[in-house]
């Protein structure tokens, strides 16, 4: 008798465990002993299918760009063990349309390899100076260019103050040094001129 009683009463609770499973509760969980409920901002499995089939991601706390496969990914603090992008330089979109032809859109970064190449045939062909001075025109060249154009396509590395940075010191030290190059130097700084004598007493 007794041992019916025990059966019975483990097969109903048996059965409320399944109705509990079935019904997504925790199982076995029942009046004051159930835990914390969930909070009413948190959404369910039927509402973020609900969510992705009205346009909606789904997620509900900040998410980062989204992933290959166009799902979006949450945010974190922590760096990445392997980094497998990076971001796109400011105005580092293409100069022309996309039905131009594929010079046209680089043509930034195009004008001013050409320019460096043309310095280098000069240089070659014993046109030290002239040549020195078309390359570092070149470079000043491409910081006006990163400047003035919002997008430069590959002329763009890094962020637009850094680019302009790095292009104009470049072009502008090199044009100076052409400048300067012995043995018949066009412009003359005197206190460069002492103060390579001085460092090299």
């Amino acid at each position: 008798m007794a041992e019916a009683t025990v059966r019975a009463e483990g097969s109903a609770r048996a059965e409320t465990e399944g109705d509990a499973r079935a019904e997504g509760g925790a199982p076995g969980v029942t009046g004051d002993r159930a835990g914390p409920e969930a909070p009413d901002d948190a959404r369910s499995g039927d509402d973020a299918e609900a969510g992705d089939a009205e346009g909606d991601p789904g997620v509900i706390d900040a998410v980062s760009a989204p992933d290959a496969e166009g799902r979006p990914r949450r945010t974190t603090r922590r760096f990445p063990l392997f980094t497998r992008d990076t971001a796109r330089p400011e105005g580092g979109g293409r100069a022309a349309s996309g039905d131009a032809p594929a010079p046209a859109r680089q043509w930034p970064i195009l004008a001013v390899l050409s320019a460096v190449g043309l310095g280098l045939l000069l240089v070659a062909l014993d046109a030290f100076r002239f040549g020195t001075i078309l390359i570092g025109a070149a470079l000043l060249g491409g910081a006006v260019v990163r400047w003035t154009v919002p997008d430069v396509g590959m002329l763009a590395v890094r962020s637009r103050f850094t680019d302009m940075v790095t292009y104009g010191v470049l072009g502008l030290a090199i044009v100076l040094l052409a400048l300067m190059a012995q043995p018949t130097p066009w412009l003359v700084i005197p206190f460069l001129d002492d103060t390579l004598h001085f460092t090299v007493r």
